[in-house]
């Protein structure tokens, strides 16, 4: 691995373009360095797709996962055929089984290789392949790959254990609740999907329902896998008691805060409707975080993707759920877990997930300052025409833990519309690219990465094209202010 310090020294030039964040063969980011890269890489240009060294796991295959796959098609002769490499035959089967429902028409078979099990599928069923592995985030990851390869070694069983027996503990701390009630999963969709395994069991063939400007795989997740999923944006008490009492969801889906415009909904509110008419309600605690906000006196399921500030380092696929000791479902949600043969996370992701997320308290602390003091400075600054930060919601506050902060992240916008946000990303002297919760500062223009295709849908939901999104690192906050502040004078 490379000893270049993302802190000091980020990927921000366009010579960048395609640098995996962190330097990692497991890097869940790729640098994005300029606004054309970004609308290059959601038009599928040449250019901007042979640059990439990594890749968002399940938006694409990493590239120790794609060796996996070329040997599945060069094993099988499917030269035609796209190959999705699986930890196990059961969750491969359940790709296949997603497949066949979507496409009656196309084929898919289910082959060993090199220890992992790989689903082909040929061109008609490939869409459904391709939804399901970035729907449900249940891929084999790539340390499972270069384990298959060779390039790694794999760790012990006993050494696996141990360390996703320590994550659990860690986690049931923070969460205050016990151990019996947390699962690590794959990735957060893969925590999501077992929810959603759950709810299917519990409310058969109902869709869920999901209340706030949604992260784009939290709503396509249900819609695409399981039994659908409408969409409220108005999230007045009063309507959405007369929406419940008309769709009759399986379940209420709350994002703490949404993504990107970091706001929430009033979940002790919402909660209470959902529960007098029997109804689940499953929230994502993702941006807020655990360590910020308790959410287990409302919501009955919580899935978080541990892959963000949890684990910090930008190079580990990881999820959790936990079933809330609140609900009054409890029991009822343990044995349909037991129940839904969920994928685990692997022996290699656990052992450094563990690692790296033991100064997790104390390294969101500081995210949590660090973000609030970038929020300061931009929200005064005469080129900016606005901030989006949980600070500024009541209904956060209300859900925080005495002495806890926002989290890492914030979103704005520039006065001067598209053309100065595109300048002003150019420009901006920081690293480029999705994701979040990582110790050096990540910048996006998030709406065109998530929501390329349906723009004037986001535009029209209130979220704008030109909307920047930053995920505050530990950088020394004056010399990461005087990045910001170059370019927005550039």
């Amino acid at each position: 691995m490379s000893t270049r310090n993302l802190l000091i020294n980020p990927c921000w030039r366009a010579k960048d373009l395609g640098q995996p964040l962190p330097d990692s063969p497991h890097a869940v980011s790729v640098a994005l360095p300029r606004w054309e890269d970004v609308v290059g890489y959601e038009e599928k240009d040449p250019y901007v797709l042979n640059a990439l060294r990594a890749i968002y796991p399940r938006f694409g295959l990493n590239p120790l996962v794609s060796q996996v796959a070329q040997r599945a098609i060069e094993t099988t002769g499917l030269t035609e055929w796209s190959a999705w490499p699986y930890p196990s035959f059961s969750t491969a089967q359940k790709a296949k089984k997603h497949c066949q429902y979507s496409e009656i028409n196309g084929k898919t078979i289910i082959t060993e290789i090199l220890g992992l099990h790989c689903l082909l599928a040929d061109i008609k069923a490939t869409p459904a392949a391709k939804a399901f592995w970035q729907h449900a985030g249940l891929g084999a990851s790539s340390r499972l790959a270069a384990i298959a390869l060779n390039t790694e070694q794999s760790p012990s069983k006993i050494a696996g254990e141990s360390a996703r027996s320590a994550l659990i503990q860690r986690l049931a701390k923070i969460y205050s609740c016990q151990t019996s009630n947390v699962t690590l999963h794959p990735s957060g969709m893969a925590s999501l999907a077992s929810a959603l395994e759950i709810t299917t069991n519990f409310n058969p063939k109902k869709p869920t329902l999901q209340i706030g400007f949604p992260y784009v795989d939290v709503l396509k997740l249900p819609q695409v896998i399981f039994a659908g999923s409408d969409l409220v944006l108005e999230t007045d008490t009063g309507h959405i008691a007369k929406v419940l009492d008309k769709k009759k969801p399986s379940a209420v889906i709350v994002e703490l805060p949404s993504n990107p415009m970091l706001q929430c909904i009033d979940l002790p509110a919402i909660s209470q409707l959902a529960h007098e008419r029997g109804i689940l309600v499953i929230a994502d605690d993702t941006i807020g975080s655990a360590i910020n906000i308790n959410v287990l006196p409302y919501a009955d399921l919580v899935f978080s993707s541990l892959t963000k500030s949890f684990a910090g380092r930008g190079d580990i696929l990881a999820g959790a759920l936990v079933i809330s000791p609140e609900s009054q479902w409890e029991q009822e949600l343990r044995q349909l877990l037991s129940e839904t043969d969920p994928t685990p996370l692997s022996d290699a992701d656990a052992i450094e997930l563990e690692k790296t997320s033991r100064d997790v308290k104390d390294r969101l602390s500081k995210l949590n300052k660090a973000c609030l003091t970038l929020k300061a400075r931009l929200e005064v600054h005469p080129q900016i025409s606005n901030v989006l930060h949980p600070e500024s919601c009541s209904n956060f506050k209300a859900l925080m833990r005495p002495g806890a902060g926002y989290g890492c992240l914030l979103s704005f916008k520039l006065k001067g519309g598209l053309s100065k946000a595109k300048h002003f990303y150019d420009a901006l002297e920081v690293c480029k690219g999705p994701s979040l919760g990582t110790s050096f500062t990540l910048a996006c223009p998030y709406v065109l990465l998530a929501h390329y295709n349906e723009l004037t849908w986001a535009q029209n939901c209130g979220v704008p094209t030109d909307l920047l999104r930053v995920s505050v690192g530990l950088e020394n906050p004056d010399k990461l202010w005087a990045r910001f502040e170059k370019a927005l004078q550039s």
